[in-house]
Parts: structure tokens; sequence; C-alpha cells
């Protein structure tokens, strides 16, 4: 399961290849400024021919001034006429209270936005804006450290636009290792982030949606129990996915991130409580529309970093300790039968690593020396291999508090992005490459991805996103 994009809301905003954003509006300050002139711009009010300030101009005729009229105004009503204005009817008005008070009832826009309603046109020909005819989707995926929850709408072939999202870390895998069941207080964090995912899906009219639990879920025992309570209390029937299904989705969300070119990727998604690998063959034969037709070997470990800092420690990582959990990951990669099936590409130029989660993204952040994390930088960012070796030593070479005073790391992974780098480190000693390309995105959009083909909505859409 995938690690998350943190709670600062890394993926607010989902601008990125493959997934298509929708622009802040421009700002309209300084309208009236751009247009040039007024009364007080410190020019003259008129100037003749030869430069001489005149009387104003009017279609080529000099303005004639108007007297102002002396007295009292008149007023006429009826026929009428009196000094006083005449007098409006009172107009009974509702009386205050509860029943009375709309400061609180939505807009019209976010009435229609609800209810999924088409937007008029002002010319009032009943003309809908081309996005209140698309369906609406959903995704939750609820991990062992996160609960994400993305929903959008199809745009140009392959893409969608998100018009909402959430993402709370609430580690509900937390002493999982050492119990075998879900502690209550995790519990509860999760139950109270669903409670949002929940209003938030209860808020559009939604075509279709999918709601996935993973590793967390799957391997607790109290992980059925905890799903009912869910369904009681926020709403939400969430349905526990076998390890298979998950690295298929993590290969659907990525698709736009392999190039054509492309021979050969090992794409893996370091989660909380489990890793997938996925060895992805595109050297043989044409290339399909969904990647994970290519798919010729994959494993899930269970192992993530939730669970590793937990047994190797996360707050204090020495180089031996940080070695153990490397040896510890590799131990299990060996088991790995398919682990070869790429061999025949390891050396050409068009193989290479695509990484799908935060242990990656965190890297990229501090790559890129972001003063706060910026999805729209990180997502599909290229690095090669010395500077992934440069990243990885020197977080090795802080201290927690310097990971936690780390813009891009923050409190909430400080303990456990060490942890992501013994993964990873494990993975790129089985599959070297000079390549590794960055994703933030997963689960989420390849329940989109693979909700929308099936329900066809690019089917009458052209590659370069006209209607057939």
């Amino acid at each position: 399961m995938p690690e998350g994009t943190t709670v600062k809301d890394r993926d607010a905003s989902a601008d990125a290849p493959g997934v298509g954003g929708s622009g802040d509006s421009a700002a309209l300050g300084g309208a009236s400024a751009a247009r040039g002139g007024g009364r007080h711009n410190g020019a003259p009010a008129d100037l003749s021919a030869t430069g001489q300030a005149g009387p104003a101009a009017h279609n080529g005729k000099p303005r004639k001034r108007r007297k102002r009229r002396r007295g009292r105004k008149v007023y006429v009503r009826d026929g009428q006429a009196g000094p006083q204005p005449p007098q409006r009817e009172k107009v009974s008005q509702p009386p205050k209270g509860p029943q009375a008070d709309t400061s609180r009832q939505p807009s019209i826009r976010q009435e229609r936005e609800r209810t999924g309603q088409a937007r008029q046109s002002p010319n009032g020909n009943g003309a809908r804006r081309a996005s209140d005819d698309l369906p609406i989707f959903a995704a939750l995926d609820l991990g062992t450290n996160n609960c994400r929850l993305l929903v959008a709408i199809p745009t140009r072939y392959g893409q969608f636009r998100v018009i909402d999202a959430f993402s709370r870390i609430v580690r509900l895998g937390e002493g999982l290792t050492a119990s075998g069941r879900l502690a209550d207080a995790a519990m509860d964090r999760a139950v109270e982030a669903l409670k949002v995912c929940g209003d938030k899906l209860r808020s559009r009219n939604v075509r279709r949606a999918r709601l996935i639990a993973t590793e967390a879920c799957r391997s607790a025992e109290n992980g059925a129990e905890f799903l009912e309570r869910v369904e009681r209390e926020a709403g939400l029937k969430l349905e526990i996915i076998d390890r298979q299904t998950e690295a298929r989705l993590a290969v659907s969300g990525c698709g736009s991130l392999v190039e054509r070119e492309t021979q050969g990727v090992v794409l893996f998604d370091i989660g909380g409580g489990s890793s997938e690998i996925a060895l992805i063959d595109l050297s043989r034969g044409r290339r399909s529309q969904r990647l994970a037709n290519h798919i010729v070997s994959w494993t899930s470990l269970p192992v993530g970093v939730v669970s590793l800092a937990e047994r190797f420690g996360g707050r204090v990582v020495t180089p031996d300790s940080f070695a153990a959990m490397v040896d510890d990951v590799a131990e299990r990669l060996s088991s790995f039968e398919g682990r070869d099936r790429l061999d025949h590409v390891l050396e050409s130029p068009g193989f290479h690593l695509l990484g799908t989660s935060g242990t990656v993204t965190t890297l990229a952040g501090v790559h890129l020396d972001l003063p706060r994390y910026d999805r729209r930088r990180v997502d599909g960012l290229w690095m090669d291999r010395d500077s992934v070796d440069r990243m990885i030593e020197k977080l090795l070479g802080w201290d927690f508090q310097r990971r936690v005073a780390n813009p891009c790391i923050g409190a909430d992974r400080a303990d456990l992005v060490l942890a992501g780098c013994a993964i990873l480190e494990a993975i790129r000693a089985v599959w070297p490459s000079q390549r590794l390309r960055v994703a933030d995105r997963g689960l989420r959009e390849g329940i989109l991805s693979e909700l929308m083909a099936d329900a066809g909505v690019w089917r009458h859409t052209r590659r370069d996103g006209a209607r057939r």
C-alpha cells in the first residue's frame, strides 16, 4: 500500500501527466488600471492639435455645458406633484429565526455540484458546460498508513480531472506487527477520516466508485470486524483486495508515465504494510492501451515502511541498522522466482525503475530542495542513479529532528522515510538501473482509470480529446 502524500494534502490538485487538472482562476484586480486613462492620472483632460489644453471634444464638436437648474425638486406620483418623495409601500418580511436563516444555505453553484445538475448558460438557451454532462467517479484507498480519496470526471482520452480529494495519515497498521490486530486508537483515527470521505461521496452524484482496503485489513485478525464498524459508523462498504489486484492497480495508475520508447519497467509501490513489485515487458509485440496487460511477473512483499520501522527502529537509524533493514528485504526478494523476467532489457537504455510511494516522492522533494512539497514538480520527475545515492546518504546522515524539520518529510514521515529507503535499496540491488522515475500517484488513479475504461466514457473520444 503506498505511503500516501502527507496530511498536507499533497494530492489536492492533481495536475500531472495522465491526470487532467483544473487551472486556478486568474485574478481580476487591476483591470481598471490596465485600461489606462482616468480622471486623476496626472494628464490633462484633453489636448488640442496644437498641444494646448482646450474644451473637451465630442464627435469633433465642442461639448456644450449644461446649466444646473436651481430650486427644489418636485416629485410626481399619480399625476399629482408634491415636495416629498412618494412613500414606498412596506413589504412584510419573513420572521427571523432558525427557519428563516439562509446564511448557511448552499449557493446555486454548490447545489448543482451536489446534485450533478447542469449549469445553464447566460443566454438561457439551455446549453451546458462540457463538464456538466460528464459522469463522476470515485476511488478510496485505505492502507496501512494513509486514508485517501479521489473524485474525478473523465476528460480527454485516457485522462481525468480531479474535482475533489482527501488525504490523511491515520497509521491504521500501528502495532499490527507485534499484536496481529488493529489497535483501538488506530481504528478510531481511520473511522474519523472515513467519515469525512463518506460525507464527500454523499454530496455528489457519483456514477461508479470503488472503495478498497489493503494490507492492514488483509492481515489483521480483526480486519473484517473493523470493516463492519466502518460500514456502520461511516456508511461506507470497503472491499479488501488481494495483493495481485493491488499490484495491477498500481500499474494502471502509472500508465501515462511509461513512454513509448520504453522496453522494460520495474514498477514498485512501497506501502506501509506491504510492497508490491511488478515487472513490465514492453519489448515484444504491440503495446496495449492498458499497461497492466504487459505484466510478466509480480510479487508482494509482506513488509512496508511501518512494519519495517517498528521492527528495526525508525527514529534512530544507524548505518548498521539501515544495512540490517536492507538485508531483511533482500532476503525476501531472493525468493521471488520471476525476478529475472526482464534480464534481456536490463542493459537497454529503454529500461528504468518507476516508483510510486511516499518514499520516492519524499526523496524527490529533498532532491529538489523544495520549500514545501509540490506535487506538480515531483510527479513524473526523473532521477539518475547518483542523485538517488546522494539523497539516501543525506537522509541517513540526518538525525530525527533534522528529518522532522525538512518540509518534504515532516513529523508524520520522519520515522518512516529511512525504512522506505532500505526497501528501495534492496530493489535497486536486484534491478540496477541508471534512471528512476517518480510517480505521485498509485492505486486511486488506477481504480479511476479502470472504472472509466469499463464504463466506456472514452469510447467515442479520440486521443487528441475530440469527440467522434
